[in-house]
């Protein structure tokens, strides 16, 4: 900027100095009477890149390289045009009969010399919010990887124990076969075990195109109040959503369920075994919204966005990943969204899942 500000400056020098030569061959032309006034026109040729503007003692204006041939005579053109040059200062009085007064202009080349750096600074900070876009969309793909890998990861292991469990469940079978309540505990552990099996199946999908298929969310949202229901403490109370109208949306289901318990298991964190949690399920513009209200401890309203960020928690165990991998859900796989829709320290949260109606 200051490279270009220099030549800008030595440019002005030079260009008011050509000026002042054409004026000095003017002026020694039409001091004799027989002189030629070739030489004045001659100048004024080779100055064809500066706007010039002649004014005689009769303040009668002639202009000079100017765009049109038809504005070097108009008066009220040449006006604003002397008008432009007297405020930059780029005026010289005339000394002889031929003319009073001078006005120029800078050259075109003065200007894109003066803006050059403004061009130069557009390109350096386009290149560098490429490059900072680019650098964050390469650490999201990596940490998208890392979490994908992580989750088949852990699918992969949990097959193992699994696998060994429904082995013990069936000799456990062969076993009590006789005692009912030996049956009714060993109904529970396979439900359990399947249970484990839907978790296993639900991390494998992380990181693979889930398929979508049109789901009444009415129904899937109660049969997901009443599993937790089951595993909730008995001071928790669950308000089923009201069915006034069939909503159906493209989803995974086994996804979605990730989803919608991991919103009900941090409400029951929250409200430390005892409360309210309420389901709710409107439409609005296209959009099915899934509220999951409760009545434990609330969020500060500073982090409504960062509690869908990797790591945050506010439990002593857990990694902090589950709203982060249901934010990628949602957003990702079923292009909803979800976000707190409101909170109030100490008197509860409300988080919304919209999707896209089918």
């Amino acid at each position: 900027m200051v490279y270009s500000n220099y030549l800008a400056n030595s440019l002005a020098i030079v260009e008011r100095n050509n000026v002042e030569l054409f004026i000095e061959a003017i002026r020694d032309v039409t001091s004799d009477d027989k002189g030629d006034a070739s030489l004045g026109l001659a100048l004024l040729e080779r100055l064809n890149n500066i706007p010039i503007i002649i004014e005689d003692e009769d303040g009668t204006m002639e202009g000079w390289n100017f765009k049109g041939s038809d504005l070097e005579e108009d008066q009220d053109f040449l006006s604003k045009e002397k008008e432009k040059s007297i405020n930059k200062g780029y005026v010289i009085e005339g000394s002889s009969g031929y003319s009073n007064k001078f006005y120029y202009q800078n050259s075109k080349l003065y200007s894109l010399i003066t803006f050059f750096p403004i061009v130069q600074i557009l390109l350096l900070s386009s290149f560098i919010l490429l490059g900072y876009f680019g650098f964050n969309a390469s650490r999201r793909g990596e940490q998208n990887r890392v979490w994908a890998g992580m989750a088949k990861e852990t699918a992969h292991q949990l097959g193992t124990p699994i696998s060994a469990i429904i082995g013990w469940i069936e000799i456990l079978k062969d076993r009590l076969s006789n005692d009912e309540d030996d049956i009714e505990i060993i109904t529970e552990l396979t439900k359990d075990v399947e249970r484990l099996e839907l978790v296993a199946d639900r991390f494998s999908k992380i990181g693979s195109e889930p398929k979508l298929e049109p789901t009444d969310i009415y129904e899937e949202m109660i049969k997901l109040v009443d599993y937790m229901q089951r595993r909730a403490p008995r001071k928790v109370a669950f308000d089923r959503p009201d069915k006034s109208v069939d909503y159906v949306v493209n989803m995974n289901k086994h996804l979605f369920d990730w989803v919608v318990e991991n919103l009900m298991r941090n409400s029951l964190d929250s409200m430390d075994g005892q409360g309210k949690i309420t389901t709710e399920i409107t439409r609005e513009d296209g959009y099915v919204n899934i509220n999951i209200s409760d009545t434990g401890k609330g969020i500060p309203s500073s982090k409504f966005k960062t509690v869908f960020q990797p790591g945050f928690s506010t439990k002593k165990r857990g990694w902090g990943l589950g709203l982060s991998l249901a934010k990628r859900i949602i957003e990702n796989y079923h292009k909803g969204q979800i976000f707190v829709k409101k909170s109030t320290v100490n008197e509860g949260t409300t988080f919304t899942i919209r999707l896209p109606e089918a």
